[in-house]
């Protein structure tokens, strides 16, 4: 589904990336891992073509999407749930969904879909989204990327500044989503909650891949995560 392949990505004259290669399989749910700064966002940003990669290669379903514009990405089927969410707080919870709303080849995902995975939506349609919690908004992220009718999801920090109950919630839609056959890249500080619904996992450390492995040997090895994430 996706493959990158020895990107190295740049800002201004400052590199980022080193080399780095990730591939993530069709419905499988695939966890990048590290400290901050270690290069998972601007991973993340490059297979978006928004810091395309000076060298090396991205392909997504079959095609070459390197140095592609981003609305095309998009449009190819690729959903971005942000770590700052980026909905629009002056927008009711309906306008914002709509605003995700596209057709690719992929699964066509409607309104009725996403409240089966948040019922809680149905009740907050009419609602400013800058008038929600944090859990809620995060629904609201989430939801608009299922209605762009993606073949791959990249979740950038999902768990970040929200309760415990709730960071279990989206982490239980993670599995869902692998349920439907869409594919998951998430990158995340929680770790351990990170490894639960991963099938396999990178670690990144300055630039970097400095590990790739199943996720399961990351959960269950404790030394070798402290080694390598420090935990």
């Amino acid at each position: 589904m996706l493959d990158v392949a020895n990107i190295e990505t740049y800002y201004g004259e400052t590199q980022a990336l080193f080399g780095s290669s990730i591939r993530v399989n069709e419905g499988e749910v695939v966890s990048l891992l590290g400290p901050n700064g270690a290069g998972k966002t601007t991973t993340l940003r490059s297979i978006l073509g928004l810091t395309p990669p000076r060298s090396g290669r991205i392909s997504f379903d079959g095609k070459d999407i390197t140095r592609t514009e981003t609305h095309k990405i998009a449009l190819m089927g690729i959903g971005w749930v942000p770590d700052d969410r980026r909905i629009f707080p002056s927008l009711t919870v309906a306008r914002n969904l709509q605003i995700g709303v596209k057709k690719t080849r992929f699964k066509s995902w409607d309104i009725d879909d996403v409240f089966g995975i948040f019922s809680a939506l149905e009740y907050l349609m009419t609602r400013e989204c800058e008038n929600l919690s944090g859990g809620e908004m995060q629904m609201v992220a989430i939801s608009r990327a299922l209605l762009g009718s993606p073949g791959l999801v990249l979740l950038d920090e999902p768990s970040q500044g929200l309760a415990p109950k709730i960071v279990q919630d989206v982490l239980r839609t993670v599995t869902r989503l692998k349920n439907e056959g869409i594919a998951v890249l998430i990158v995340e500080q929680n770790a351990l909650a990170a490894l639960e619904v991963s099938d396999r996992v990178y670690v990144m450390d300055r630039g970097r891949i400095i590990h790739e492995g199943p996720a399961q040997e990351l959960r269950e090895n404790e030394p070798l995560r402290r080694k390598l994430i420090g935990m």
